[in-house]
């Protein structure tokens, strides 16, 4: 964990009420696909956990949607603004399971942490395919960006406005992997559980309240007790996680 004051050099609406934030500033502290930082807001008490879209050396890039008081405030972050930022936070996936063809699927706001999972994957010469579940249409973002990349993508909407309708299980089922990578809600996860082929990793949302392991207000189940999805996660391996006493 590092503090870091960032300063915004973007700060985008991408879909309903989805935003893209690019940051300018020191990206040491992050050392893995799925870790995230936490912001602090003027004005409020308790840092924003944002999980991290994409880095490189010279800044980084999250996505968070306006559900919130913190996230409406961060809306309106204007080009030039600082943020009081503790980096690194959390562990990350580990590509190094992956085998040659792995899964990736994120649904809303569990895609960021995807993208740059993804691009490390390509870069190690894997060959992913990429499931994205949204709600509808309108919610739909970084399909492209997925593309570009060299990843198959796959976009599914529940109401069937755009890609496959249904869920990310109805893209799954016929699809061949080696591995899988999951970031989303509970209901999703449960829902993957049920049907998913191999060994995989989950990365958990969990409301947080210090963000670095102090409060354990986010604690889950496991195989070994309970561990903190700030610390300990928010990775988790599929075979530690006890799902039947998750929320």
């Amino acid at each position: 964990m590092k503090q870091v004051f960032y300063e915004i050099k973007e700060n985008k609406p991408i879909a309903d009420a989805i935003y893209e934030m690019r940051l300018v500033g020191d990206t040491t502290a992050l050392t893995a696909p799925g870790q995230f930082v936490n912001l602090k807001i003027d004005g409020l008490y308790l840092r924003r956990p944002i999980s991290v879209c994409d880095y490189d050396e010279n800044g980084l890039t999250l996505i968070y949607k306006v559900v919130g008081h913190g996230t409406e405030i961060m809306s309106g972050m204007q080009v030039g603004e600082k943020l009081d930022t503790l980096s690194g936070l959390g562990n990350g996936f580990d590509t190094s399971k992956s085998g040659e063809a792995p899964l990736l699927i994120g649904g809303g706001v569990g895609v960021p942490p995807m993208y740059y999972l993804c691009k490390r994957l390509v870069s190690e010469g894997k060959k992913p395919t990429v499931v994205l579940g949204f709600n509808s249409a309108k919610d739909v973002f970084y399909e492209q960006e997925f593309a570009a990349l060299g990843a198959r993508v796959i976009v599914v909407t529940a109401d069937g406005s755009y890609g496959v309708r249904g869920f990310v299980t109805d893209a799954m089922k016929d699809l061949d992997y080696t591995y899988f990578y999951t970031c989303g809600p509970m209901p999703m996860f449960r829902a993957i559980e049920a049907i998913v082929k191999t060994s995989g990793q989950y990365s958990f949302e969990e409301r947080m309240g210090c963000g670095f392991g102090a409060c354990m207000g986010c604690s889950c189940k496991t195989l070994t007790g309970n561990k903190r999805i700030c610390i300990d996660g928010p990775v988790l391996e599929r075979e530690e996680i006890i799902w039947q006493t998750q929320k």
